[in-house]
């Protein structure tokens, strides 16, 4: 019995990625190799720099500690970036509807994107006190912008020819929306969306940092303090691998909601 067309494209779909991913993989081997390589003829102390196998090791022995305060950091970078999405998309249709609402609120969401966080994380604690809301406000902040300036791009990027088609069928403002320019946004969207998740993570942790009773930021904080550098590490090595995680979901969802683009790449 021969495979169906379907299966033989998705293990084509694979083997293409994993080989694209090979000269990542072999580069970051060769970066830990010299790192470790670095650590063990130098001599230097592993309260400076610690070897990649000691950050493992000791990530491994306190993987208890390290998941414990991996959930809470999940919760408020899931928690951000769904208030992002929704007021991203919201405030996106709203400036594409109402140009005067764009020209007032544009400058206001790219003057947000200059304020640091070190001097407005203390004041959201101070004013929504320590549990989940700062955090998720937080990384709303950090993550709503790429995403609305992708979603206004991908509008303006509707096809004419299709826009004037539904016009003369008169069709309205919104079916149009619906019909051209929503599914025009698509590809610029999961571009902000992917740029917007590197961020969600970071944004999170560096609001434990704020002020938190647990989380990554708390953890890294606490191992810095404690003169942990492993430890400190392997926090981030977790928080790397959150990151990517949700990347690839990210390619995932892209993929399901648009597979044509997928055929399309494989073609090329």
């Amino acid at each position: 019995m021969t495979p169906s067309k379907p299966s033989e494209s998705r293990l084509a779909a694979l083997r293409a990625a994993l080989y694209r991913g090979i000269p990542a993989l072999l580069a970051g081997c060769v970066f830990l190799a010299a790192w470790e390589l670095y650590v063990d003829l130098s001599g230097i102390k592993p309260s400076i720099l610690p070897a990649p196998s000691r950050i493992v090791v000791q990530g491994w022995l306190n993987r208890e500690a390290l998941i414990s305060n991996t959930w809470p950091t999940l919760g408020a970078t899931l928690g951000g970036f769904a208030l992002s999405l929704a007021f991203a998309f919201a405030a996106s249709i709203l400036m594409d509807f109402v140009p005067f609402m764009r020209r007032a609120l544009l400058p206001i969401f790219i003057a947000s994107q200059t304020l640091p966080l070190v001097a407005i994380a203390p004041l959201v604690v101070l004013w929504f006190g320590f549990g989940l809301l700062p955090k998720v406000l937080l990384v709303a902040l950090v993550t709503f912008f790429p995403l609305l300036v992708a979603l206004l791009q991908g509008y303006e990027s509707t096809d004419r020819d299709i826009a004037e088609l539904l016009n003369s069928m008169k069709a309205s403002r919104w079916r149009i929306f619906r019909l051209a320019r929503l599914p025009s946004s698509l590809p610029y969207f999961f571009a902000g969306l992917r740029i917007s998740i590197t961020y969600a993570v970071v944004g999170a942790i560096f609001a434990e940092y704020a002020g938190a009773a647990r989380g990554l930021g708390i953890y890294i904080l606490n191992a810095k303090n404690n003169f942990r550098p492993d430890l400190v590490l392997a926090a981030v090595v977790v928080s790397a691998v959150l990151t990517l995680c949700l990347f690839g979901l990210t390619l995932m969802i892209q993929r399901l909601i648009m597979p044509w683009q997928q055929s399309g790449e494989q073609r090329r």
